[in-house]
């Protein structure tokens, strides 16, 4: 087809004899054939950039897909406190995402419970958000944010009303860490004596992720 457009070109312009009008009218179908393949080709380029692109677009998303899981760690951590009469026990699984070899983020949930003798005993639920920072490998600064909810009962020889509140806690600490496991101790910088789930600010904490 396009050598047959090419060779009525040359006779367009060879022949002598055509009329004016004929001789438009050739050159327009000829300019029309030639418009036509031109936006032809652009479709087919303009098809396969778009479905080159599309193919491009999911293999990112699936090597990012990849690479973000890849820095997902899970497991949680385990609090203890006692004193005299008190008691309080801490589960806490979470995921974190390690940004770098020093830095991590990540959300938990938090079950606690706790009792003082002959007075109360709580059931706690909430969620956190903490933060991961290695001065070097085996010193490790935390902070973590909880929202908890607290069910708190009472012996019933006090006739004190049972209570249903929630209250935040926000804790920094330090503490030691030995490839996945870490251990140290916490201050909760919101502690409030009246509410707080523990019996003091202080509280020794074991972490791991895996």
């Amino acid at each position: 087809m396009v050598k047959l457009d090419y060779s009525l070109s040359i006779f367009i312009l060879g022949n002598k004899h055509l009329t004016n009008l004929t001789l438009k009218l050739l050159i327009f179908y000829q300019y029309r054939i030639m418009i036509k393949h031109f936006f032809s080709i652009n479709k087919i380029i303009i098809t396969i950039t778009f479905f080159s692109f599309i193919g491009f677009q999911n293999l990112n998303a699936q090597e990012y897909k990849n690479n973000f899981w890849s820095h997902v760690r899970y497991g949680g951590g385990i609090g203890l406190n006692f004193g005299s009469g008190f008691f309080s026990g801490t589960l806490a699984p979470s995921a974190i995402y390690q940004f770098d070899q020093r830095f991590a983020l990540g959300l938990g949930l938090n079950f606690t419970y706790n009792s003082e003798k002959n007075i109360y005993h709580s059931t706690i639920l909430g969620g956190s958000l903490i933060g991961l920072y290695n001065i070097i490998p085996q010193i490790q600064l935390s902070a973590e944010f909880e929202e908890l909810n607290v069910n708190r009962k009472f012996e019933p020889y006090l006739n004190f009303r049972n209570k249903n509140y929630w209250i935040p806690a926000l804790y920094l600490g330090a503490g030691y860490r030995n490839g996945p496991v870490a251990f140290g101790i916490r201050y909760d910088v919101l502690y409030n004596d009246n509410k707080s789930i523990y019996s003091e600010p202080w509280a020794p904490f074991i972490r791991f992720y895996f």
